[in-house]
């Protein structure tokens, strides 16, 4: 019993002290500081290039319902007939919203 405890005494943990903890969290926090911004700026960069898809999925539809029908395709027509859906239409509106109205194909 005794051997365990001298055993035991002679052992140390060595952990980490105070400084070197602020330290690592230091390093951390300015870390994030420098990734935090650039997530954001690519969440809008994703974002737009879904609504350019989305555009491109509606006129490639307005394009098959203007030669399967005879009548002028619009984005009610499209979201009656089940080619696109109202959210899809909606997408397309506020993407056209934003951007210039030059290039917008299907009305509404």
């Amino acid at each position: 019993m005794k051997k365990v405890l001298k055993r035991l005494k002679k052992m140390t943990v060595k952990g980490f002290t105070l400084l070197e903890m602020l330290v690592v969290l230091i390093i951390i926090s300015v870390l994030l500081l420098l990734f935090v911004p650039n997530l954001s700026q690519q969440k809008d960069k994703i974002r737009d290039t879904g609504a350019a898809a989305i555009v491109k999925v509606v006129d490639s539809q307005a394009e098959l319902y203007e030669l399967n029908g005879t009548d002028k395709a619009s984005l009610t027509n499209l979201v009656a007939n089940g080619n696109i859906t109202q959210k899809q239409a909606d997408s397309y509106n506020e993407y056209y919203s934003k951007n210039s109205q030059e290039g917008r194909k299907v009305p509404n």
